[in-house]
């Protein structure tokens, strides 16, 4: 992989603290903004597939409701009721002080 250099100025009190946080952490100055460029770049790709991928779910959701596949609104309560219902089965066979700090 090739590589090229990045050149820009900032506050001279910046890159003091900066320098002083990378030695704190045993890293370089350049090794810290290399991984928050890195970081920064993965996050705005995946942030980028996540909007395609729900952009299509919805396409699809909306294609099936156009051609009639809808579920109606009290089957769909009561399944959620009895998934409620459910959970709150399970929670109540748990000890005490793990309800607790489930609730918290």
């Amino acid at each position: 992989m090739s590589q090229s250099k990045f050149t820009f100025r900032v506050e001279e009190g910046l890159k003091e603290n900066f320098i002083s946080i990378a030695k704190s952490t045993n890293r370089t100055g350049a090794q810290l903004l290399r991984d928050y460029m890195r970081d920064l770049v993965r996050q705005r790709q995946e942030a980028e597939e996540h909007d395609t991928w729900f952009r299509e779910q919805v396409r699809i959701g909306l294609e099936s409701a156009n051609a009639g596949n809808l579920v109606p609104h009290e089957q769909v309560e009561e399944k959620f009721a009895a998934r409620k219902a459910e959970t709150r089965r399970k929670l109540d066979k748990l000890p005490q002080a793990v309800q607790s700090a489930k609730q918290t």
